[in-house]
């Protein structure tokens, strides 16, 4: 699995048909209406972690895509 930054994930997300619904300090929040899903993704200048990867993809429901 490829190394990510937020950045990278939320483009994703945006590709995929989720929007920014709200963020609440450093942890955006993004949500899909058709599919009716919610990601939350920390927003930092870092690479996130593979574990935190994993689970916003699980959330979003596009693990299949790693």
């Amino acid at each position: 699995m490829p190394v990510q930054t937020p950045d990278d994930i939320i483009k994703i997300l945006l590709q995929n048909g989720f929007e920014l619904d709200h963020q609440t300090g450093s942890h955006r929040v993004y949500y899909n209406s058709v599919t009716k899903r919610r990601a939350v993704v920390p927003y930092h200048k870092r690479d996130l972690p593979k574990g935190t990867l994993l689970s916003i993809l699980k959330q979003a429901g596009l693990k299949d895509l790693f």
